[in-house]
């Protein structure tokens, strides 16, 4: 993110980019990061939030969960969220992810493995499959939710 060339190599490439957030960047700075892609013709631009750096010791990063609904006032890009990145523990992977869906994320990294354990990288941060299927369908239970009172709220009552 913090690397200006490659960002405008990046917008030059006109494939896809996966733009994660910086260790300690601003909101302001992730935004202004994603400008250096667009300005040079790339629109294909996914942001995602993947913690920032803080003064905790329970999670690896702090998943900052409030930049979803602010990018998504501020910016035309859609954001995903990284929770296994985002908290570094498989404990916690799962409530954020459902919370990053709850606050409006277009989509979700999220780290599986059959053998964490063996893992060659992050496997205290990967879930197992039974795992991953569970969320999915959580996560999908919590799209529909909105979607049912989103669909609700453009209802207006009749007054006789």
């Amino acid at each position: 993110m913090q690397n200006f060339s490659l960002l405008r190599r990046a917008g030059r490439s006109r494939k896809p980019v996966l733009m994660k957030r910086g260790m300690s960047s601003t909101l302001e700075e992730f935004l202004m990061a994603a400008e250096y892609i667009l300005s040079e013709g790339n629109y294909q631009v996914v942001l995602c939030e993947r913690g920032v750096r803080t003064f905790t010791d329970h999670t690896r990063n702090t998943l900052d969960l409030s930049v979803v609904p602010a990018v998504k006032s501020l910016s035309h890009l859609p954001i995903i969220v990284d929770p296994s990145h985002g908290t570094g523990k498989r404990d916690k992977v799962h409530p954020m992810a459902l919370a990053a869906v709850a606050a409006g994320a277009a989509g979700l990294i999220v780290e599986v493995h059959p053998n964490p354990d063996k893992a060659l990288s992050d496997g205290y941060q990967s879930l197992y499959p039974d795992q991953f299927e569970e969320l999915a369908e959580e996560c999908r239970a919590v799209c529909d939710l909105l979607r049912k009172r989103k669909a609700a709220s453009r209802l207006t009552p009749v007054h006789a």
